[in-house]
């Protein structure tokens, strides 16, 4: 990935036909960290020399690399001129070499991988060329003067200039376009590059995600900006949350989601990784069975799939007694229910992937309103609806592909107004609503769906197993004490603890070893804030917090709770010791790691408020301090945490080493996300 490049030398001619430009550029290098380490680089830098020359109509462009330049030569050359023949026009021609005297034991693989990369970027050379002079058509830029030497005439002089800039002009797009095409797909970024992905291959993992065969197979049409986002986002996760991250499916359906803005797509997904993990949404397939009352009346299930190898999803909403299922399940099970088929819809999309071949993201869902009536605009009811729309519209974006509406009664209307404002705008676009049997005509069912496969009551031939709903007994209803408690039951039954920490105040957690050479295991998330975390010894076991008093260094608030157990009159180097160099961590990070005991005791995990130097020294008391800071917002961090410990026996390495617990790490990167990638948070790990 270009990063940055400096101007070594420019020359141009004194009429404008030569413009020569000498660039070092830096390049950021998609290899994995521990290649980066033993190589001892962070980014590559190549030397490139752009020639245009308007007079003749030719454009040269040579590359050849800086870094590691004892060890591996790179050149490259291309060169455009105009056809003899037909001036409208333009050749190009391309060439490199690559001369391997030693890396570091990578030669050979280096030079196959060099190969295989320098093909497939020929063949998309002509794609990324494309796009950029769409890009100047799109400025208004569709036509380029060709070049005239400057006249010495006053009235000649002004049509000089205008063609000097045209010149200018000419040659600022061919020195964009080109170069930057050279630096993202041609040979003089990639070679290099290679080591880094020669061990995928090699281990049979997926290939170079830049790869135009993975694109196609995995990611569908992609233009190359909104692959530099897909590539930066995936490297930004990877550096804040030290564990395993998404796959490139999912992480692209949040930048669909906010039209390739990096930026806003970070935000909501960092939000959406660390609801998934609080509430544990990776394991609801495996671990959270639906009460009998939704198996029974709950009018929907996974049909087949349509035309275009969708998923295709069933709801009868108006068969559906949306006021039962409230009162006898509540509000949260029928969400829980609702988040479990869009998981086992993400797993439906990776399965049809492989058997058509072909990228599918998304599913279809066909909804049938007939017998939608009044008694389904009950407010409670609604109400479930809505809380249900936002947490998925925030949480699985761009997972619809077409939403079927079938048979809307003159009823739909009024409810269409009460949801239809909680819908994204790019999910309402995929709405298609047909009233009474006009999904019978041209437009309608078939056109997506398969005859074969359309379910026998919206008169196809094939049986559908989806349950036919009806009304829930009331036998089965909840008083609403009963439904508050289940509700709470089922969101706070969780591996992780959220704590407020207050600048001033930490909050701490004691952990007593036995054995030494346990291991202790951390997974984290800063939710708000900048917070230090650190870990202590101590031979001696500090007093527990009481809870009765705000003197006994306890603080309980609505955000989380903050305890406190390093006593003020400690010293660090007499009654505790550091067993770890602190680690800065910025909000929105997630953080995973461990640490090998070498001695019994006590330790102690410590978030502490990040700040300025000079605003960190204090000398009021703790607990004041935390009194007047809370009326300051900017003063307040929030984690939410998981701790573990192991037994040396049962530990896999640094790199790994929250396999052996219950880690918090997203099941969406499973297939995709190789071990590799991961690094450890500690110190003592790394």
């Amino acid at each position: 990935m270009f990063v940055d490049s400096d101007t070594v030398n420019e020359f141009k001619s004194e009429d404008g036909a030569i413009h020569v430009i000498e660039r070092r550029c830096k390049l950021d290098i998609d290899a994995p960290r521990l290649l980066k380490k033993i190589a001892g680089v962070d980014y590559v830098y190549f030397v490139q020399k752009n020639s245009l020359n308007s007079r003749e109509r030719t454009l040269h462009i040579e590359a050849h690399n800086e870094t590691f330049s004892n060890r591996v030569i790179i050149n490259e050359h291309c060169c455009y001129t105009v056809h003899p023949e037909n001036e409208d026009w333009t050749c190009f021609e391309q060439s490199a070499s690559l001369d391997i005297k030693s890396f570091f034991g990578f030669e050979s693989t280096v030079e196959k991988i060099a190969m295989k990369q320098y093909t497939s970027n020929i063949k998309k050379g002509k794609e990324i060329i494309e796009y950029y002079l769409r890009q100047l058509e799109e400025e208004g830029i569709t036509f380029v003067p060709r070049w005239t030497p400057p006249s010495i005439t006053p009235s000649a002089e002004s049509s000089s200039s205008s063609s000097s800039s045209s010149s200018k002009q000419q040659a600022a797009s061919s020195t964009i376009v080109i170069p930057d095409a050279a630096l993202k797909e041609g040979l003089s970024s990639e070679a290099l590059g290679s080591p880094g992905g020669a061990p995928e291959p090699v281990v049979g993992t997926p290939d170079d995600k830049l790869d135009a065969d993975y694109i196609k197979r995995y990611l569908g049409d992609l233009t190359p900006l909104q692959e530099s986002c897909l590539i930066r986002l995936r490297q930004w996760l990877q550096e804040t949350h030290k564990g395993k991250i998404p796959k490139d499916e999912h992480i692209l359906r949040f930048l669909r989601a906010r039209d390739f803005n990096i930026d806003k797509a970070r935000e909501i997904m960092c939000q959406s990784l660390t609801w998934r993990k609080q509430h544990q949404v990776d394991y609801i397939l495996d671990t959270w069975n639906p009460p009998q009352v939704l198996q029974d009346y709950y009018a929907g299930g996974w049909h087949h799939h349509d035309k275009d190898g969708r998923p295709l999803y069933v709801l009868r909403l108006g068969q559906m007694d949306t006021k039962g299922l409230v009162r006898a399940l509540g509000e949260e099970a029928l969400l829980r229910y609702v988040l479990s088929i869009n998981e086992e819809g993400l797993r439906r999309c990776e399965e049809n992937t492989k058997v058509f071949g072909r990228p599918i993201s998304s599913w279809t869902c066909l909804v049938d309103l007939e017998g939608l009536n009044m008694r389904h605009l009950w407010r409670p009811g609604v109400k479930a609806l809505l809380r249900i729309i936002e947490v998925v519209e925030a949480n699985y974006p761009e997972t619809l592909g077409r939403l079927l509406i079938l048979r809307a009664p003159r009823v739909f209307p009024v409810l269409w107004t009460l949801v239809s404002p909680f819908i994204d705008d790019n999910t309402r676009r995929k709405f298609l609503i047909y009233a009474g049997n006009d999904y019978q005509g041209p437009g309608g069912l078939l056109d997506y769906i398969d005859k074969e496969i359309i379910p026998d009551f919206l008169s196809g031939e094939c049986m559908c197993e989806v349950p036919e709903g009806g009304l829930v007994p009331k036998s089965l209803y909840r008083t609403a004490e009963e439904l508050e408690n289940e509700d709470l039951k089922l969101w706070t039954e969780s591996i992780y603890q959220s704590a407020s920490v207050f600048k001033g105040a930490p909050h701490e957690i004691l952990i007593q070893i036995v054995d030494a050479s346990s291991v202790i295991t951390w997974d984290f998330d800063v939710c708000k804030g900048d917070i230090v975390f650190n870990i202590y010894h101590s031979k001696r076991s500090p007093q527990p917090p009481k809870k009765d008093s705000l003197g006994a260094h306890s603080i309980t608030s609505p955000g989380g709770n903050n305890v406190q157990l390093i006593d003020k009159v400690w010293q660090l180097g007499r009654d505790y010791s550091m067993v770890e160099s602190p680690l800065i961590c910025k909000e929105g990070e997630s953080v995973q790691g461990s640490h090998v005991t070498r001695w019994p005791g006590f330790y102690i995990l410590q978030w502490k408020f990040h700040s300025m130097p000079a605003c960190a020294t204090t000398n009021l008391p703790r607990v004041d301090d935390v009194l007047a800071s809370l009326q300051v917002s900017s003063h307040k961090c929030k984690v939410m945490y998981y701790t573990e410990v192991i037994g040396s026996e049962d530990f896999r390495g640094s790199m790994t080493s929250l396999e052996s617990s219950h880690s918090g790490f997203s099941q969406l990167s499973a297939a995709t996300t190789s071990s590799s990638q991961s690094h450890s948070s500690s110190m003592i790990s790394r």
